[in-house]
């Protein structure tokens, strides 16, 4: 009988490779025992919460480095300092008498100048300067406004004119009376009521009736004389009287002897003392 055939029999060796065909799997990698090795669950964690939080600490980098270099850019650079200083409002006072009373110092950063410290300079020196303004012109500028006060009334001194102004402050003399402005004149020694009123009360109660005055009766009012508080006289040119009374009811007189003068213009004494009822004659 013959024998099996070589396909019958199989081949030993192909079955066996056949029964482990494929490559050889790779070996499997040990586990991590913890966070200590570099690719552990804290690394992990850590590189997640920076790439979380990158924005926001670019973002603090960002204003650290813009505040530092702003802080350069207004105090240790030389494009922010003061280079020239402008001055507006003066009329009796000039601008060189400003810019020197002010002392601003030039070449200083322009954030750091103390206007306030500029204003009282101006203030103390120029009695004049009833306020002034300092404000800082960007990028190289200081401008100064000033307002000067105006005199309604003049004590005359010697041979000069203390100037006063509405407030009853003294703070100027000059050796000619500046033009349209009254001539003070106390007489309350010669008053009962002077013991009472002594001559800061009655002064501060002339400096009330100039200042009440319209500006047309201002500039003919050569004189105020005051003999008591309720007893003030205005001198006007062309030898005119004015009975004026007390300080009260300033605007209401000022008022009625505007009327007046309108009406009776060649009449030489008014009296406005009650000003509902004023009188004038002369005329």
């Amino acid at each position: 009988m013959a024998g099996p055939t070589t396909a019958q029999r199989g081949n030993p060796g192909s079955a066996r490779k056949g029964k482990g065909s494929g490559s050889p799997k790779p070996p499997k990698q040990p586990r991590s025992s913890g966070g200590s090795g570099p690719q552990g669950p804290g690394v992990q964690r850590l590189v997640r919460r920076l790439r979380h939080r990158g924005p926001v600490l670019l973002t603090l980098l960002a204003a650290v480095l813009l505040t530092g270099g702003g802080s350069w850019v207004l105090y240790g650079s030389s494009w922010l300092r003061v280079e020239k200083v402008t001055t507006s409002g003066t009329e009796v006072l000039t601008p060189e008498q400003v810019l020197a009373a002010a002392a601003v110092p030039v070449g200083a950063p322009l954030v750091g100048v103390d206007t306030d410290e500029i204003a009282a300079r101006v203030r103390s020196r120029l009695p004049r300067v009833d306020s002034v303004d300092v404000v800082r012109a960007w990028p190289h500028g200081i401008g100064l406004k000033v307002t000067e006060r105006k005199p309604v009334l003049l004590i005359k001194k010697d041979a000069k004119f203390v100037e006063v102004d509405a407030s009853g402050v003294r703070f100027d003399t000059a050796a000619k009376a500046p033009a349209g402005v009254p001539v003070l004149e106390l007489s309350a020694a010669q008053s009962p009521s002077g013991r009472r009123f002594d001559e800061e009360r009655l002064l501060h109660e002339a400096v009330g009736v100039a200042g009440d005055l319209p500006e047309a009766v201002a500039k003919e009012t050569v004189q105020v004389r005051v003999g008591s508080y309720d007893s003030v006289v205005l001198e006007l040119t062309r030898g005119r009287t004015v009975v004026w009374g007390s300080g009260e009811q300033g605007e209401a007189k000022g008022r009625a002897l505007t009327a007046l003068l309108k009406a009776a213009p060649k009449a030489d004494h008014f009296d406005v003392s009650v000003p509902t009822a004023p009188a004038v004659s002369g005329s």
